[in-house]
């Protein structure tokens, strides 16, 4: 029976500890915040699309003295999310809280690439985090968890070549925005958590040739090449750590009532408080613009 009237996660205790799954923890944030919240001393469900990959993942675990269950999850497809959610419970009979982290970067400008390419970033970064949500809900109603998603300050500062990544983060954004309050009448707290520029493998992990990406951009190189050479240093050791990063995720976890939005450092709360305040769009236009030229 669904739980009501509470946004509080149910205690721990010695038979039933606390179960949260989280998505995409090959690298970067969700490696940092599975590896925290088994460290917190939740059973942590880590999973990844390629199981292949969980090196990093298993050395990080050892280190830190905790034991994960990694798991395959591919958030594109509906099928997997629902026999990993199912799987969890087949094996602990409960499911408290859920850590969409699973997400693809993607640089581009509408002129210079297709509607195909828009729709496989919204695939991953969208359509992804539902799929997922969609098979946790009756779990996490039964619980009276918590439903949390990473998206990012692009999720809601639109920024220029990120049309389709933004779209999608805002996408999320709108989503679980107005699922919030429905999900809170049963029991379920929902909470976006906004991360800036991470040291992390974002960067490699767009699978593209910046150099021949920007040479290939026609009348937009000169604007892609002062965007990227802006940007890129911004994700350069100096930037906040993954772990840092990963912190505010861990409190959204336990915490008696989370805020809907979660940003994980000052800079991310300046650079979104600058939309969040800027009615007629011209202060951020003014930013973003200056970007590029």
């Amino acid at each position: 029976m669904a739980t009501t009237g509470t946004s509080s996660t149910p205690s721990a205790t010695s038979t039933t500890p606390r179960t949260v799954l989280i998505t995409g923890t090959s690298s970067g944030i969700g490696l940092a915040a599975a590896v925290g919240a088994a460290r917190a001393g939740w059973r942590t469900i880590a999973t990844l699309r390629d199981t292949g990959r969980a090196d990093a993942l298993r050395k990080a675990a050892a280190e830190a003295g905790v034991e994960l269950d990694i798991r395959r999850l591919d958030v594109v497809d509906e099928d997997s999310a629902a026999a990993a959610v199912e799987g969890v419970i087949a094996d602990y009979g409960r499911l408290d809280a859920v850590v969409n982290n699973a997400g693809a970067g993607h640089v581009g400008t509408l002129e210079n690439e297709t509607v195909a390419d828009v729709r496989k970033v919204m695939e991953v970064n969208f359509f992804g985090v539902l799929n997922v949500s969609k098979a946790a809900m009756p779990h996490l109603r039964a619980s009276g968890g918590r439903l949390i998603t990473v998206t990012s300050v692009g999720g809601v500062v639109g920024q220029p070549f990120n049309e389709a990544y933004c779209a999608a983060k805002f996408a999320v954004e709108g989503y679980m925005e107005s699922l919030a309050p429905v999900a809170r009448a049963l029991g379920v707290s929902v909470c976006v958590v906004e991360p800036g520029a991470v040291a992390s493998e974002f960067v490699n992990n767009l699978g593209i040739d910046l150099e021949e990406y920007i040479a290939a951009a026609g009348p937009y190189s000169d604007a892609l090449r002062n965007y990227v050479n802006r940007t890129v240093p911004q994700f350069l050791p100096g930037a906040q750590t993954p772990a840092e990063a990963a912190e505010p995720i861990l409190d959204a976890l336990t915490a008696d009532r989370p805020a809907f939005r979660i940003q994980t450092s000052e800079w991310a709360r300046g650079f979104t408080g600058t939309k969040l305040r800027d009615l007629d769009g011209s202060a951020v236009q003014a930013l973003t613009t200056d970007w590029i030229s």
